[in-house]
């Protein structure tokens, strides 16, 4: 089943687009904020659901089942949605419950994941394409500015610290730059294109990729 993994510097409107693909697809659209309410209601053994903050009833089952095969060991499970410049980098079995979570989300469904690494994770995965979403710091310090309602010396200082973490995450974890341009089957300026081109785009590339 096709999949389709979203990254972005901040600002960059790369969850926008995500949501716009799912949305078009009609597919699952999957981040650690959603790993992070199911995770936290497992814990605590609650059964209440809300519904404007959960996603579908299926994806909700799939990360629940996810979740259930082991995946929690330790503090492992814990890193999959903590912000990343909170994650212990020296926890070893990050990665392993990491990926165990996001490989088994991925298999046999069509879904769209934004970030954490998904685009090594599923490097193999048949049918995927994998896609990077980068502006002008400039145009992605206006976003953050206006998004969060902050000055721009603060959207500055925000945006030093995501892309700051975000590398150190992608080489402790994965050896890799997450700059570099061959990680990726496609690349968007968000800076020349709207969030909807951007997202038609990767439509017409995932048509051409599952030919």
């Amino acid at each position: 089943m096709p999949v389709i993994t979203i990254r972005g510097k901040l600002g960059s409107g790369a969850p926008e687009i995500g949501k716009l693909v799912a949305e078009s697809l009609h597919v699952d659209y999957i981040d650690r904020e959603i790993i992070a309410q199911v995770a936290a209601r497992l814990n605590l053994e609650e059964q209440e659901v809300v519904a404007k903050e959960m996603p579908p009833t299926s994806l909700q089952d799939r990360i629940a089942e996810a979740l259930a095969h082991g995946y929690t060991i330790g503090n492992g499970i814990q890193g999959a949605y903590l912000p990343i410049w909170q994650i212990p980098l020296d926890n070893n079995r990050y990665l392993e419950a990491l990926t165990g979570l996001v490989t088994e989300l991925a298999q046999g469904h069509s879904a769209v994941i934004y970030g954490r690494g998904s685009q090594f994770i599923l490097k193999d995965h048949p049918g995927s394409l994998h896609v990077s979403i980068v502006a002008p710091l400039k145009v992605r310090v206006q976003r953050v500015m206006e998004g969060r309602k902050i000055t721009e010396e603060a959207a500055n200082k925000e945006i030093a610290r995501f892309d700051g973490s975000a590398r150190e995450f992608m080489k402790r974890f994965f050896g890799a730059e997450m700059e570099e341009p061959t990680y990726y089957d496609l690349i968007i300026n968000t800076g020349r294109y709207s969030y909807q081109n951007a997202a038609s785009m990767i439509l017409e590339a995932m048509k051409i990729k599952t030919r």
